[in-house]
């Protein structure tokens, strides 16, 4: 009797699935982004680009044929012209005036609203509220209830007590707009350092406080130190917005009494002398300048995450 062996069967093994490549799952996870990426370069970046091809050209559209190609001479005309660079001195005296004074007044605010009285709620909301307000109504409302010389509230109170009648635009034009942004931005400024104050360590000051630290010395050695990342923040924040300040400046005097910034003399070139050429290489120079700021405002708003997430 013979006895039969079975060979054994071979057996195939079964690959397991691989799991995807990490390039693979940051692609799954951007995809829903892509539309929205795709459209703000669209309505921004595109922009850009033609306004820089623009700044190289000579281009009045009063003779659109007439355009030529002229490199960095708009640029230089930018910088050489004596309008145009009174216009950039502005700017910078309006900026650096209305964020110094709108921080030093949102600081005396923020430490008013940090502490607990009756009613806080009701005056924390009132005092937001000219942040609020469009840019033009409140450009509008300091131009016809407060500045205007025959009815303006200003002059009304003078008139109560007996005092001049001044007209407040024509005496004082750039004061007159730097009061109306710093009515708007003091807000700003307060609501960013209110969160500062708001964040600080309570068993540090009390511990200070047992010690025998008066009120000042803890706001200068504990509270100011704790506060410089929020006023660099706040401070560059508003100079982004204030430096491309337009409302302003068209409402209240239309860029007349050398009160012209940077932007307005961009409406004046474009919309008035139809320079597309010179009006879009004061734009660039405007873009490249807010960019450096941003630039610095974004590196503060890490600093203070990295600072949050050390604490946690």
């Amino acid at each position: 009797m013979t006895a039969t062996t079975t060979a054994p069967l071979a057996t195939t093994p079964v690959r397991a699935a691989r799991p995807p490549s990490g390039r693979l799952r940051a692609w799954a996870t951007r995809a829903p982004l892509l539309p929205a990426l795709i459209f703000m370069i669209a309505v921004t970046q595109l922009p850009f680009v033609a306004t820089l091809v623009i700044s190289f050209f000579d281009w009045n559209s009063l003779y659109p044929k007439a355009r030529h190609f002229t490199g960095l001479s708009n640029y230089s005309d930018v910088l050489t012209d004596p309008d145009l660079r009174h216009s950039v001195w502005t700017t910078i005296l309006l900026t650096a005036a209305v964020v110094l004074v709108s921080l030093l007044l949102g600081l005396a605010l923020a430490l008013l609203l940090d502490r607990r009285f009756r009613g806080r709620g009701v005056v924390r909301t009132l005092l937001i509220a000219p942040f609020l307000v469009v840019p033009v109504a409140a450009a509008l409302l300091w131009k016809h209830v407060l500045y205007n010389p025959e009815y303006g509230l200003l002059n009304g109170l003078l008139h109560y007590v007996g005092g001049p009648q001044p007209d407040w635009i024509s005496n004082t034009p750039l004061l007159a707009v730097e009061a109306s942004l710093v009515w708007q931005w003091t807000p700003f400024m307060m609501l960013i350092l209110l969160a500062g104050l708001q964040s600080r360590d309570q068993q540090q000051i009390e511990a200070a406080r047992v010690d025998g630290a008066s009120d000042w010395q803890v706001f200068r050695h504990l509270t100011l130190p704790h506060l410089r990342r929020y006023l660099e923040l706040g401070a560059l924040l508003g100079s982004i917005y204030i430096v491309q300040n337009f409302d302003a400046v068209f409402t209240i005097t239309s860029g007349g009494l050398g009160t012209a910034n940077l932007p307005y003399t961009v409406y004046q070139s474009f919309y008035q002398a139809h320079e597309n050429g010179l009006a879009s290489a004061a734009g660039v120079l405007v873009v490249i300048g807010s960019i450096i700021i941003a630039t610095f405002a974004l590196r503060v708003v890490s600093s203070l995450f990295r600072e949050e997430v050390s604490r946690a």
